[in-house]
């Protein structure tokens, strides 16, 4: 297994598993993004995020898809997106490398936090997060405005 920065060649690949995960979790229809979005938006000047890749004999296996955020607490910090590995590949190491790319990322640019999500259902990822040492938090909430939102507030909520 090789674990590597991504690059522009491999957004296909990348987006096949945006898309493998959100039909993991129910959501297939949910993915709006493209290929060229991840190119424009990942490698201009200033990247909006960066992805490690997992390969085996020269295909993608896996991705761990982050960005950076800045914590009123802890000053600059990592957001690991998603971390996906192709369900065939599930079980073989190929998280735990990727997982331990961000972590290492985090150590390097020595960052005081890094945050992501996970469902309150996938409780194979919670316990791989908690044997690793990571807090899953039970007391906050994830919010989050959609477009029909947006528009909504704009619309009728602007005042």
């Amino acid at each position: 297994m090789n674990i590597r920065v991504g690059e522009k060649e491999d957004m296909k690949a990348v987006l096949g598993l945006i898309q493998e995960l959100a039909e993991f979790e129910k959501e297939p229809d949910a993915v709006k993004v493209t290929e060229e979005n991840l190119i424009r938006d990942g490698f201009g000047d200033q990247p909006l995020f960066h992805v490690f890749v997992a390969e085996i004999d020269s295909e993608i296996v896996g991705i761990a898809f982050y960005y950076y955020r800045y914590s009123t607490w802890k000053g600059k910090i990592i957001h690991l997106e998603d971390l996906v590995v192709k369900n065939n590949m599930r079980g073989k190491g190929v998280g735990y490398a990727l997982y331990s790319e961000i972590i290492k990322q985090a150590q390097k640019d020595k960052l005081r936090r890094i945050d992501w999500n996970v469902l309150d259902w996938n409780t194979p990822a919670i316990d791989f997060y908690e044997k690793t040492g990571a807090k899953v938090l039970k007391e906050w909430h994830v919010a989050q405005m959609d477009e029909a939102g947006i528009a909504d507030f704009i619309e009728n909520k602007l005042k």
